[in-house]
């Protein structure tokens, strides 16, 4: 079948809405408000629940990647029922440009709205590769830039509410706090198109403080680190709220950031040079723009570190070198060397508790995951650490009785 492309063009950009696939709740919240201040109408999908992946099943192959089918089963589930007008939408899905099947999804999703009699709906590819453009989605430096600082934002906000929620003394201040946060910084950008980091950073200080007022109590609890394909990883809708689960277990959810995954990619630039060859000048932009993203997430770790008793998130760079022990950093399909990197990061620094959260099938996730753990633990022998497929079919009660399994020999 031949898929015909419908663009997203600067005329849509006036009156079409843009629906975005859930993946972090808090994060992507932050980055629609700031697309909002250049003309984006653009709405996050937070239904959930079982006809999610039902949906995604209808319209797409079984053996396709469950992110994939949960992706989009949300949108189409959100053209059938979301009382949207179906001539003014238009949906958006991020498109990586590596090996990864990922980098298909749009493909699959153009071709099940065309199954689905969609396909007169505009698909934009997030990408910031050049992979695809559409004329009426434009990411200039300084929207790439602001984003970044979304990013940075978002990952604080993560941190510091998985460290607070299990103590917290009155159920839902955490909540409250995230939503002052969001609305805030949202505000914060509306109507702005340069955003010094300093603005940033003074953000970053209130943050920590909003956290700091949180009453909380209670001991320290089992930590339990979340790693693995970077959908499951993060999403409720695809890892059955797998943090609400730990908390129920009277565990703290420690979760990387998403920064971690986007400085893996502008690192990866570097590696093509020095592993297969690649332009001198691409490897040179690419360490530009990682000791940039380094500086600027280390100083939000020093945020944390002056103005509170908070535990700051692992240096990344910290887990880049000592990934070097049981992976080479060639591999960097999907996840690649990223994810055995978290998991010697949170081991390293006390979090010897870890899921390692992937799609059934997902063969970068299984080799550069769970296909790590033995050797991982051969130079942690205290490093507790539970692989958990992800699927359609998968039981949900089977994927808890593995991590209450787990937790029973966590320390």
């Amino acid at each position: 079948m031949k898929i015909e492309k419908v663009e997203f063009t600067q005329d849509m950009k006036k009156d079409y809405k843009i629906l975005v696939p859930n993946m972090l709740p808090i994060h992507f919240k932050l980055l629609i408000s700031i697309l909002g201040n250049y003309g984006y109408n653009m709405e996050l999908l937070e239904t959930s629940g079982p006809s999610i992946a039902q949906t995604g099943l209808k319209h797409v192959h079984n053996d396709t990647c469950y992110p994939a089918i949960l992706v989009i089963g949300q949108l189409i589930d959100a053209i059938e029922n979301g009382g949207y007008d179906k001539n003014k939408i238009a949906l958006m899905i991020s498109q990586t440009g590596g090996g990864c099947r990922a980098s298909n999804y749009i493909h699959l999703l153009r071709k099940a709205l065309i199954k689905a009699g969609y396909g007169y709906i505009p698909v934009i590819s997030l990408n910031f590769s050049g992979t695809e453009k559409s004329s009426g989605f434009d990411l200039s430096l300084k929207v790439i830039q602001q984003l970044a600082y979304g990013v940075l934002l978002g990952d604080l906000v993560m941190s510091l509410y998985n460290q607070s929620i299990p103590y917290e003394v009155y159920k839902g201040s955490c909540d409250k706090q995230v939503e002052a946060i969001v609305t805030k910084v949202s505000n914060h950008f509306r109507g702005r198109t340069i955003i010094r980091y300093k603005e940033i950073r003074m953000l970053a200080q209130d943050i920590v403080k909003r956290f700091n007022d949180v009453e909380r109590e209670g001991t320290q609890k089992k930590r339990v680190g979340i790693v693995g394909e970077i959908y499951i990883k993060f999403s409720p809708l695809g890892n059955n709220d797998l943090e609400k689960f730990l908390l129920s277990e009277d565990a703290e959810p420690v979760i990387p950031g998403l920064m971690d995954f986007c400085m893996y990619v502008v690192y990866n630039g570097i590696v093509d040079y020095k592993f297969y060859g690649r332009k001198a000048l691409g490897a040179l932009n690419s360490r530009i723009m990682y000791e940039y993203m380094l500086k600027k997430q280390k100083d939000i770790r020093n945020v944390i570190k002056e103005n509170s008793n908070f535990v700051t998130p692992h240096d990344f760079e910290e887990g880049r070198k000592m990934v070097s022990k049981v992976i080479s950093l060639g591999v960097k399909m999907g996840e690649g060397w990223l994810l055995p990197a978290e998991i010697i990061a949170m081991v390293a620094h006390g979090v010897n508790n870890v899921i390692c959260t992937q799609p059934f099938g997902c063969l970068p996730n299984h080799i550069a995951g769970k296909g790590m753990i033995r050797k991982i633990r051969e130079i942690y022998p205290k490093a507790n650490i539970v692989p958990v497929d992800y699927d359609p079919s998968a039981s949900r009660v089977n994927q808890e009785n593995r991590i209450k399994l787990m937790l029973s020999d966590a320390d």
